[in-house]
């Protein structure tokens, strides 16, 4: 699987298409993030952001080889480990990403809470704020992965899915990022730091089984 993920990860760097999804964050962040914020609102409005450039990281990552070329790669590892390892290379570029701009906004805003009424611990907000921006990270590769190739995979049906799927994680009542997410705008409003575990445990058990159902198709489809 190592070997796997380098090619991957290589394949994404080389292939410079990780370039539209980060400069857009980076603009997103720019727009929505400015210094001397409330931490805990904009560590909130910075994980949010992140869900649909993570589903976007995975179409990149599996859609970046042309069908003779991946049909060479599946050969010697099987078809479900080698596109196992492109979505697994999507939620590391996410979460790189997340831990990245999660520091950024830490170390910019202000550690107080909404209002500036109450001091907000910035070591435990920058911890809450990157478990919520995991969370989004895990939620957006899963959206991802449901919405590509090989279930989707005419870019017309998959892109308005992937568009309308990292919609409803994000704001859908019951969704595990917009439980972290509104968990720490709501936490800004009194002070209190919110660390996510029950939504970052449930994102990760519903990616887990997002790339177990993609990897399982693959394995019944031919490239």
């Amino acid at each position: 699987m190592s070997a796997l993920l380098r090619y991957h990860v290589e394949l994404l760097l080389r292939s410079q298409r990780w370039l539209a999804p980060v400069i857009l964050y980076a603009a997103f962040l720019g727009v929505g993030v400015q210094s001397g914020q409330p931490v805990l609102d904009s560590l909130g409005y910075a994980a949010a952001g992140l869900l649909p450039v993570a589903a976007w990281l995975v179409r990149i990552c599996v859609t970046g080889e042309p069908p003779a070329a991946r049909a060479v790669v599946a050969a010697p590892h099987g078809p479900a480990r080698a596109h196992l390892a492109g979505l697994l290379t999507a939620l590391l570029a996410a979460a790189v990403l997340g831990t990245a701009a999660t520091l950024v906004v830490t170390l910019i805003s202000d550690p107080a809470s909404n209002g500036a009424q109450v001091r907000v611990d910035r070591l435990g907000a920058g911890a809450a704020g990157l478990a919520a921006a995991y969370v989004c990270a895990l939620l957006g590769a899963g959206v991802g992965a449901l919405t590509h190739w090989p279930l989707l995979r005419s870019a017309g049906r998959a892109v308005p899915a992937m568009l309308l799927g990292a919609l409803l994680a994000t704001v859908l009542a019951g969704s595990p990022a917009q439980a972290a997410v509104s968990g720490l705008v709501t936490g800004s409003r009194s002070g209190r730091v919110p660390v996510p575990l029950l939504p970052l445990a449930g994102a990760a058990l519903l990616t887990a089984a997002a790339f177990a159902a993609a990897c399982a198709l693959t394995a019944r489809r031919t490239p």
